[in-house]
């Protein structure tokens, strides 16, 4: 049996997606773009799927355009926005982004603009005074996450972006991880200009995601090509998943308020049972605003990447931070900006539930990972 609690790198497609998708890898296999009914039935069921994604955001469907995954729509949402200003603009961005924000501002110099980091404080949480400081530099724009995925601590991104219109600068929200986890109403959060999904994060496939660009928006085209996403994104439609991705965010917009709270039982089910059966273990920025999905934990004096192997053996899924930074001997960039340390870090394990997870699973889990780190404190040299 495998126990999945790894959801913040990936979420397993949901059956209804699934079903969704399937007559697009079969028996409609047209080009999306080509003139004849065969073809403008598969443009039908893209359109279909961009007013279910901009439902669920409280967008218009002309707001919305397919992407490739999150790390386009973040790459599409800041170069494009940062490419209409002059060299030596500034971009403002927090010290706790994904990879793929943070890899942009490292490269900022050779873009021709500059970038500066807010940083947070011990729980994760944007350093409102530094921010301001930051916006006394007249940014062109501000990139700030709405949720992190290593620790889940939820940004107040409405606050941010109109603090960031105050000073003149566009603001972009990569909210990858909490759409479909949380409420997003673009509708009332009107200071958001651009916001970025990932639909294989909300139990769509991969290779799919959106970039919403707020009405008035002037971009840069981030392909260049035929005609498709009304000529700022070329490339043939990804019919499949583009369906799959509108099914999901269907899925998403209907899920009863007791899902999102059952989800929570599970959060504080899981953490105190790690508490409980791991002494001197602690939860990450436990008294900050989270998703309700997702928790991690330190297990001071045991090493991470032991821990790991040691559930995987028995069927647990779990990671030590963010899956695009898999590979990498550092320390969480994310717990190293939150003030802890590289020997505390370097324990630490994320845990991320979906809506499929299960009391069973959660219990489960914990019965591994109490023996897990019982084990390996004996072993250690560190404790």
């Amino acid at each position: 049996m495998t126990v999945y609690l790894d959801n913040n790198a990936t979420t397993m497609p949901a059956p209804e997606v699934r079903e969704a998708m399937l007559p697009f890898l079969g028996d409609m296999y047209s080009n999306a773009s080509s003139f004849h009914s065969f073809g403008t039935a598969v443009r039908e069921a893209v359109e279909q799927a961009r007013s279910r994604v901009a439902a669920l955001i409280r967008a218009r469907p002309e707001e919305v355009y397919f992407t490739s995954g999150g790390t386009e729509s973040d790459n599409w949402a800041i170069k494009g926005a940062m490419a209409r200003h002059g060299s030596g603009a500034l971009l403002v961005t927090s010290a706790v982004e994904h990879p793929a924000v943070l890899e942009i501002a490292s490269a900022s110099g050779s873009l021709g603009f500059e970038s500066v980091l807010v940083p947070v404080d011990s729980g994760g949480n944007a350093d409102i005074e530094a921010y301001r400081r930051a916006l006394e530099r007249e940014p062109a724009l501000v990139s700030m996450m709405m949720a992190n995925n290593e620790t889940g601590v939820i940004f107040p991104v409405g606050e941010l972006a109109d603090l960031a219109h105050q000073a003149g600068a566009l603001f972009h929200t990569d909210a990858v991880q909490a759409v479909g986890k949380v409420p997003v109403d673009l509708e009332a959060r009107t200071g958001i200009d651009l916001l970025s999904i990932s639909g294989h994060k909300l139990h769509a496939p991969k290779g799919i995601g959106a970039l919403f660009v707020r009405r008035g928006v002037d971009l840069e085209p981030f392909m260049h090509g035929g005609h498709q996403e009304r000529g700022l994104r070329s490339g043939t439609y990804n019919s499949p998943g583009i369906v799959g991705l509108g099914m999901a965010a269907e899925l998403a917009a209907s899920l009863p308020e007791e899902a999102h709270s059952r989800l929570l039982e599970l959060r504080t089910r899981m953490e105190i049972g790690i508490l409980e059966r791991c002494p001197g273990s602690a939860i990450v920025a436990r008294e900050s605003d989270r998703l309700p999905n997702t928790l991690t934990a330190i297990f001071s004096g045991v090493e991470s990447e032991s821990t790991l192997m040691m559930l995987d053996m028995e069927g647990v899924c779990a990671s030590s931070g963010s899956a695009c930074s898999t590979g990498s001997k550092d320390p969480s960039h994310v717990l190293k900006a939150m003030g802890i340390g590289s020997n505390l870090s370097n324990s630490a394990i994320r845990f991320s539930l979906s809506r499929y997870t299960t009391a069973d699973e959660v219990d489960l889990a914990l019965d591994v990972l109490e023996r897990a780190i019982a084990k390996l404190r004996r072993i250690s040299p560190y404790v």
